[in-house]
């Protein structure tokens, strides 16, 4: 059905708003796909309005703030309400691939943007505040008002340009700086090419074996937390020959399994290294003992396909929680957080900030920042209110104001913050990137660029704590030494712990596990036959354990000169909230990172007092500075006939 044309008196009107009107270049960054304000898209219920003049977007319910900048002329938008329609599977022939590469985006590996839908687009040009519509495109408007919004919504969104080339990731294999120079030595035996003959030199397993290409040792493949996997054979058989020929020993293995003419999995146990690698003269290594990489077939599962395995029983098992029926929940503070490409540690971050109170204070506020923000594609308060809307209100709920139609998705009661992330990663080299990174270092980065943005706010955000600053907290530092002691302040904020396993509640338990394990990994490696899956036992540490190892007194062997000294941390203040961050990662004796299998159940309430600082107390001797006169010693004072009030509560 054929669109009314616009009236000479409408036309009129859009002709005196055209002086505003810009026409985006290759080089502009257009906001096309997602409101400044709000995460309303062109899938909400009521759209966006996508401005001819700022190229910024905005919802239905927030569009008049841009209005009232405008003047009495108005400004031309153009209206984007569009809706998504699941296609129809092909009966024959088609169908989706499964991933072949451990990457996020690009071919063959894992979608982030499935190509499910058809889109259906209703555009319109509206100028407002007067009302007046006209559906695009239309031979009647003025062609540079035509010009603009034909150009405005084909060119792609910066957020998706960003999304884009962040979002494609890949384990990247590089080659090891040892295949070059590998010392391979005189070829004692030759390797069949029958897998039935490969089995591990200790444990006599026949599966998961890795051949060491320097001394033709076969061994089976680590032995992973849950009792699967190998028995470390290649891994026990590696720290052997450091031994022998140190620093760096045999380092280089290949899977038996995965050796075609194409290649093979080849690992670095080298410390500097520790991953998967290629080496460039796989098929010379190789033939030094018997292989001939073109006459081999793949038996076994790649690291590669393995990991994808993995990944993909991981989305399941998030969906069903390994059998588990999940609850479907929403509402105020049960919006979810889309994954924008390895971003769950920032996601973690912020579901956690946006759980406390205080943080309501951006919901509270929005409006005032969103008016005062004078770009809000690059004001990180204005952001924030914008998310604190999201994840605070009913509507990005199911059916909620601003929610997308589900269409068949299976995202619902969830918001993308791109325009947040990209503000506090912007400059970092890590946090702009799309790697996997360090929920505990994010957390950190976040509170710095949040503090900084405070103090630059002039006024902006009324808030009787800033947010930065509610975990804030003084740590006193006592260090004894000679008869004398030192104290010192330190800011701080969050507590780190480290685990103290031999404190575990059920080490007889982890023992009889570990046992049984061993048992089955013998049963396994003489019979060939599986055995049946165990939920794995690990240690059970209390939080208390952890809390007195930090507080115990630890040796320091030097300090200002002087030997045996003693150091320990008290508060000095507390937070109003306590961060904690428990190591689950330790340097091994061969210096690379492992972490640790144990849970470290927190208690409903925690009591601190024992652990308040006390300052520098009567007759105690403070240690000199190395230029600083004799020490003082304070005089001891007579106890007080009444307890002293503690100020502090």
């Amino acid at each position: 059905e054929a669109s009314m044309p616009p009236s000479e008196a409408d036309l009129q009107l859009i002709r005196g708003a055209m002086s505003a009107v810009r026409v985006p270049s290759a080089y502009d960054k257009v906001y096309n796909d997602e409101c400044a304000y709000s995460f309303d898209t062109p899938y909400s219920p009521l759209g966006i309005y996508v401005s001819l003049t700022s190229w910024l977007s905005f919802g239905a319910h927030v569009v008049a703030m841009d209005v009232e900048r405008a003047g009495e002329k108005g400004r031309l938008y153009v209206h984007c309400k569009w809706s998504r329609v699941l296609k129809e599977k092909p009966n024959s022939g088609n169908f989706v691939e499964a991933p072949t590469r451990m990457a996020i985006g690009g071919e063959s590996g894992f979608q982030v943007d499935e190509d499910k839908y058809d889109v259906v687009k209703e555009n319109t040009l509206v100028l407002l505040p007067h009302d007046i519509r006209v559906p695009l495109p239309c031979g009647e408007l003025p062609e540079f008002v035509s010009e603009s919004a034909r150009v405005l919504l084909s060119k792609a969104s910066f957020l998706a340009e960003q999304k884009a080339a962040a979002v494609a990731w890949e384990a990247e294999v590089l080659p090891s700086k040892y295949a070059d120079d590998l010392i391979q030595l005189p070829p004692h035996k030759q390797i069949s090419p029958d897998s039935s003959t490969w089995v591990c030199e200790e444990s006599g397993m026949c599966e998961n074996l890795w051949l060491n290409l320097s001394d033709g040792h076969i061994g089976s493949g680590r032995r992973q937390y849950d009792g699967s996997g190998g028995t470390n054979g290649a891994l026990n058989h590696y720290e052997e020959t450091k031994k022998h020929f140190p620093p760096h020993g045999f380092p280089l293995v290949v899977k038996l399994g995965t050796i075609t003419p194409n290649g093979a999995d080849v690992y670095s146990y080298a410390t500097d290294e520790n991953n998967e690698v290629s080496d460039p003269k796989l098929a010379e290594h190789l033939a030094h003992w018997g292989i001939n990489m073109m006459r081999m077939e793949k038996t076994e599962m790649s690291m590669t396909e393995l990991n994808i395995a993995a990944n993909e029983k991981l989305e399941l098992d998030k969906i069903t929680e390994a059998g588990k029926e999940l609850v479907p929940v929403h509402g105020p503070g049960f919006v979810g957080l889309r994954n924008l490409g390895n971003s769950c540690y920032a996601n973690s971050v912020l579901q956690v900030l946006f759980s406390m109170p205080e943080l309501a204070i951006f919901s509270e506020q929005a409006t005032a920042l969103f008016s005062s923000a004078g770009e809000p594609m690059e004001d990180l308060l204005a952001q924030l209110g914008k998310l604190a809307v999201g994840l605070l209100s009913e509507r990005y709920a199911p059916g909620g104001a601003g929610a997308e139609a589900a269409a068949g998705a299976d995202e619902e009661s969830s918001v993308s913050p791109r325009v947040l992330t990209r503000l506090v990663g912007k400059g970092h080299a890590e946090f702009s990137s799309a790697r996997q990174q360090d929920a505990l270092e994010y957390w950190q980065h976040l509170l710095e660029v949040l503090g900084l943005a405070e103090r630059g706010a002039a006024g902006r955000l009324d808030a009787a704590v800033p947010p930065s600053r509610l975990f804030a907290y003084t740590q006193e530092e006592r260090i004894a030494v000679d008869g004398m002691v030192s104290y010192r302040d330190m800011q701080h904020q969050y507590l780190s712990l480290c685990v103290p396993l031999e404190a575990a509640d059920n080490r007889e338990e982890v023992a009889a596990y570990e046992e049984r394990s061993r048992d089955k990994r013998q049963k396994r490696s003489e019979t060939g036959l599986p055995d049946k899956e165990e939920e794995p036992v690990v240690p059970l540490v209390p939080f208390s354990a952890c809390l007195a190892r930090a507080a115990a007194a630890e040796p320091l062997e030097v300090f200002r000169g002087r030997r045996n000294a003693e150091r320990q941390v008290r508060f000095k203040t507390f937070p109003r909230y306590l961060m904690v961050h428990v190591q689950r990662y330790y340097q091994d004796t061969d210096w690379s990172a492992k972490k640790l299998s144990v849970r470290v159940p927190m208690p409903d309430r925690l009591d601190l007092t024992a652990l308040k600082a006390a300052g520098l107390q009567p007759g105690e001797t403070l240690v000199p500075d190395d230029d600083a006169p004799p020490s003082v010693t304070v005089p001891a004072a007579a106890p007080p006939a009444t307890p002293p009030a503690d100020e502090s509560v």
